[in-house]
């Protein structure tokens, strides 16, 4: 069988993806290579004059598969003075641009400051009804959004507030306690689940393949219950779970929601999916085998975006001409090519370990309210993070001036 260009091309991007993402392991037989379904591997041999594999792409075809690519591209030989040749598995590494990283990372937090103040200065201020005036509310959610992206305590970070007061970012320096009942209201929730949405926008011409994942964040509060299994009081922390969509290419963040722990993944997805779908156009949606649903394939659909949620063993095709059926045929018989595009789902969890590794993975607020607006504060944070780090190695100009208004929200953001 001939190969078109594009085809041989497609093969040799899957080998790369394979020799970065998969361990090649070489013994007296030849490599072998894992299959992308994770079921098993291939093996490729070698006789010196032409390479083979015992994959069904390479034995029905008579073509070069992506496990021969894979080889290719991390297989190195070394032949010494008296002729021998001795082969060598390298791993395959790809560059990173260091000098966009490391101007990113060295300004991110002047820029980190900069930024927020840019989207909090467009937030609206309450009408004043009776009471004590209070703080103006930008300077507020500013102050509570600082507070995670520094992990301070709350006294430990009041000088930063100091400083963005210098600068002009607030007008006014708030007490560590004013920032920590702020915390507690649920009616900053909607406001903030706006600000994720807004600061994601600055990525919409380059995001078009988004994951779905959720992550838990630890508390302080401790939870008991009997155990009749194991016969004894077993005691340990609650905490509460992150639902998120992310693009692939960046890891921003486009739609999220905090639950508790007792929550089930699927039915977070149809909200996620069409908070994003009203900025993002969409073109896939990668999810683990949790969102497999009927209805969450069909939501999917509607949008105009191709579900890869993989397929269980019990499985069956079912509804003539139905999305469900569709993609199970597609999963069954062209099972590499459907993971190809499901192993994109792998960037969700670059994204939760990114939020976890720089803001923490636990909270150390109280009570539900307080605790829900700390992990969405440390969303914001690694989005407006993202986009600095765009802003370095695209050269993205990042606009705030969308107008994102929840119909729940009690404080807009507007234009």
């Amino acid at each position: 069988m001939i190969l078109k260009p594009e085809q041989i091309e497609a093969r040799k991007e899957r080998g790369l993806q394979i020799a970065k993402t998969s361990r090649i392991v070489h013994n007296t037989e030849g490599w072998k290579v894992p299959s992308q379904s994770g079921k098993g591997y291939y093996l490729v041999a070698s006789n010196g004059h032409e390479t083979t594999c015992n994959c069904p792409d390479c034995q029905t075809r008579d073509v070069k598969c992506k496990h021969i690519w894979a080889v290719e591209f991390i297989v190195t030989q070394e032949v010494d003075v008296e002729g021998n040749v001795t082969v060598k598995t390298t791993k395959k590494t790809y560059k990173q641009d260091w000098q966009a990283y490391d101007k990113a990372q060295i300004n991110q937090k002047s820029l980190f400051m900069e930024l927020l103040r840019d989207i909090t200065s467009k937030i609206q201020q309450p009408e004043y009804k009776f009471g004590r005036p209070t703080l103006p509310m930008s300077d507020m959610v500013y102050s509570s959004i600082m507070k995670i992206f520094t992990t301070f305590s709350l006294r430990r970070f009041m000088s930063d507030m100091e400083i963005a007061n210098e600068k002009g970012y607030i007008t006014k320096t708030p007490s560590y306690a004013s920032i920590g009942h702020f915390l507690q209201k649920e009616e900053l929730t909607p406001l903030l689940i706006d600000m994720v949405k807004l600061t994601s926008l600055s990525l919409v011409s380059v995001e078009s393949d988004f994951a779905i994942d959720s992550t838990g964040f630890g508390t302080t509060n401790f939870q008991r219950w009997y155990s009749f299994k194991h016969g004894k009081e077993i005691r340990s922390k609650k905490w509460l779970k992150c639902h998120l969509m992310t693009g692939v290419k960046t890891n921003i963040v486009t739609s999220v929601k905090v639950t508790s722990e007792f929550e089930n993944d699927s039915p977070q997805l149809i909200e996620l999916v069409n908070t994003t779908a009203e900025h993002f156009d969409m073109n896939e949606i990668s999810g683990d085998k949790a969102y497999l649903s009927k209805k969450n394939l069909n939501a999917i659909d509607e949008l105009g975006a191709t579900p890869y949620i993989p397929f269980k063993d019990n499985n069956k095709a079912r509804g003539n001409g139905s999305v469900w059926k569709k993609m199970y045929y597609y999963f069954m018989l062209n099972n590499e090519e459907f993971y190809d595009h499901y192993h994109k789902r792998s960037n969700v969890e670059s994204t939760m370990h990114m939020i976890k590794s720089k803001f923490g993975d636990s909270v150390r607020s109280k009570t539900w309210a307080a605790q829900v607006n700390e992990v969405l504060c440390k969303v914001i944070c690694h989005n407006i993070c993202v986009v600095i780090h765009e802003m370095v190695e695209l050269g993205i100009k990042p606009n705030f001036n969308f107008c994102v208004e929840s119909q729940d929200s009690v404080y807009k953001v507007g234009r």
